[in-house]
């Protein structure tokens, strides 16, 4: 069984940090990139940030942009810094894994939720004013 476990999450006030950790079971990843996607109350899940598997690119939501660092630390755990949170950044954060087919490919579907086939269970960030 192949899984993916968020942990970190919690509470912090406006402009706090935190970070976020994603770990795999079951076997590597590899062969997959990496992303972090969040999810509102009564909102669709978004895209955060995404990490190529040899973590030589990255991705990140305009939102994010210069706050947010993903990194990768091996084959099985990837990591997202957050620093200088906003009210507006509470949500579930999940991480999933993206089968990676090259650059193109990633270029391509890094942004999209449904192509992850594997998902965490999510960790509830919330960031009050």
């Amino acid at each position: 069984q192949v899984q993916l476990v968020e942990s970190g999450g919690g509470s912090v006030q406006d402009g706090g940090s935190l970070s976020l950790s994603c770990t795999a079971s079951g076997r590597s990843f590899s062969n997959y990139a990496m992303g972090w996607f969040r999810q509102a109350p009564g909102k669709e899940r978004e895209f955060v940030a995404a990490i190529t598997w040899r973590s030589d690119m990255t991705a990140y939501a305009d939102s994010v942009e210069g706050r947010f660092t993903i990194l990768r630390h091996g084959e099985k755990s990837v990591s997202l810094e957050m620093t200088n949170l906003k009210p507006e950044d509470t949500a579930v954060y999940y991480c999933g894994a993206l089968l990676y087919l090259g650059v193109r490919n990633w270029y391509e579907q890094r942004t999209q939720a449904h192509r992850y086939s594997v998902w965490g269970q999510g960790t509830q960030v919330t960031v009050s004013s």
